[in-house]
């Protein structure tokens, strides 16, 4: 396998906050711990770690819907395609979660009880997981900068899924990103393609 560059990143290194537990971090983004949003409920007592910890409904329903339509459109074995808020692991400041990574079977891809340590080809993001407001230019700039550092690690197509308001975000390292309405057909991989709103149709996702 060809060796990557790597960019390296700019933003100070930050240690977690003095108070709160380990397991209210959701990623390290260029030496940046991110808690999961909602945290600050967490320790105020008013909601329980539980539930902050699961997705929403509507996330739910939207990332088994696109599992099962790439399960069923994709080369499965050539291609693996992973879940359940995936771990990858870039370096030493950056350990990653995606909603749904599509991964080439002939690259050195090895699964083991540890993060992926491969970078998938294709990264599939719903929705913004962390709590935005404490991230420089909040969600649009935490996507940016995850968009980037995904793809500087080797990702060729990272796309985000947002649902307030209903876009898709589509990124790749070669062309300009975008920003889509859910009814606009994107490429995914190959010659897979997705156009969302049909695929809510087709499944009979309404909200």
């Amino acid at each position: 396998m060809n060796a990557m560059s790597v960019t390296v990143a700019t933003t100070p290194k930050k240690r977690r906050k003095p108070g709160i537990p380990a397991y209210l971090i959701y990623e390290t983004l260029n030496g940046r711990p991110l808690y999961r949003r909602g945290y600050h409920d967490v320790l105020a007592g008013k909601k329980k770690p539980a539930e902050i910890m699961g997705s929403s409904s509507l996330q739910a329903a939207l990332v088994a819907a696109l599992v099962m339509f790439i399960g069923r459109t994709i080369n499965r074995k050539r291609y693996l395609v992973v879940t359940n808020e995936s771990g990858i692991h870039v370096d030493r400041g950056n350990n990653l979660s995606n909603d749904i990574a599509i991964f080439d079977k002939s690259t050195d891809l090895s699964l083991t009880n540890k993060y992926f340590d491969t970078p998938p080809k294709i990264a599939i993001e719903v929705d913004v997981n962390i709590e935005p407001g404490e991230f420089v230019g909040k969600e649009a700039g935490y996507v940016h900068e995850k968009t980037q550092r995904l793809l500087d690690f080797g990702v060729e197509r990272v796309i985000w899924i947002t649902t307030q308001p209903r876009k898709l975000f589509v990124a790749t390292p070669t062309s300009p990103w975008t920003t889509q309405n859910w009814d606009v057909t994107v490429p995914v991989l190959d010659d897979v393609v997705l156009n969302l709103a049909a695929l809510l149709a087709e499944e009979g996702i309404e909200f």
